[in-house]
């Protein structure tokens, strides 16, 4: 168990009895107060800012990183926000990045790396020379169709910074369903712990998949589609009534969340892995 998830838990359990509580969260931040550079963290590790309390403990808690959404904030909000996690962390994600905030966000971080990926409006910003660990968790991405895309690289960009090692194949959706057999074949060769597939319009490509493969599906549904049931409607309610066991489905559009699932499910999967290797050595 993680140290951090370890203290929560510690705090949740004193609740019942409030002088228990009040030890367990006096003695964490006399901690935090000892630790250099961490006397503004609070209880929960919850750095303040005027607007947010960044979450930059959520990766140790939970280990899923906490991605910054740009879309809904002001650029001043999310600048600061950034600054927040890496002085914590180092790094810093965050999702629907225009591209004017893209270009702040290059001239206030000039010292750093600034990973951009332009189909999804994901940006990740790092220290120079700090990489993710690889977890030996292996997730795939297929996609209906190109215009598919953008939501599955979000799914893809949450993966790789958890650690994990992405296939993806694009395109490859029911209309020409003859394209999908050799990429697909390719991930399970390669041993992929679980697969994501985006679709729009009618959302069909994850039901499939999830019929032919042994390991667990996530179906994305997308809001590609038009008139009647479109913008992802129709899609999401086809993989809601799918068919098709081991089908999971997440939010129109919720690439993020498609990606954080799958990675912790891969590297679950990976740690189960590691520890079989090593008692057959």
């Amino acid at each position: 168990m993680s140290k951090p998830l370890d203290d929560l838990l510690g705090v949740l359990a004193a609740l019942e009895d409030p002088h228990e509580l009040e030890t367990q969260l006096g003695d964490k931040a006399d901690a935090d107060a000892s630790r250099p550079g961490k006397s503004d963290l609070r209880p929960g590790g919850h750095r303040r800012a005027d607007m947010a309390s960044p979450d930059v403990n959520r990766e140790s808690r939970k280990g899923v990183p906490e991605v910054i959404m740009a879309e809904t904030k002001q650029s001043d909000d999310v600048i600061a926000i950034a600054r927040h996690f890496l002085s914590a962390t180092g790094r810093a994600l965050l999702s629907r990045v225009s591209d004017d905030l893209l270009d702040r966000l290059r001239r206030e971080f000039a010292e750093l790396e600034v990973e951009s990926y332009p189909a999804s409006r994901m940006v990740v910003l790092r220290e120079p020379g700090r990489r993710v660990p690889k977890t030996g968790g292996k997730v795939g991405i297929v996609t209906a169709g190109t215009s598919d895309v953008p939501v599955a690289e979000q799914a893809k960009v949450v993966a790789l910074e958890m650690g994990c090692e992405v296939m993806a194949a694009f395109d490859v959706g029911v209309a020409g369903i003859h394209r999908l057999f050799r990429p697909l074949k390719t991930m399970i060769d390669a041993g992929v712990d679980v697969i994501i597939v985006a679709a729009g319009m009618d959302g069909a490509l994850p039901s499939v998949v999830a019929g032919l493969v042994d390991v667990p599906v996530i179906g994305l549904p997308t809001s590609v589609g038009y008139g009647l049931g479109g913008k992802g409607v129709a899609a999401l309610l086809s993989m809601l009534q799918t068919c098709s066991p081991g089908l999971t489905v997440v939010n129109i559009d919720n690439g993020v969340g498609a990606g954080a699932t799958a990675a912790l499910l891969a590297n679950r999967v990976a740690k189960v892995r590691c520890i079989g290797i090593g008692d057959r050595e």
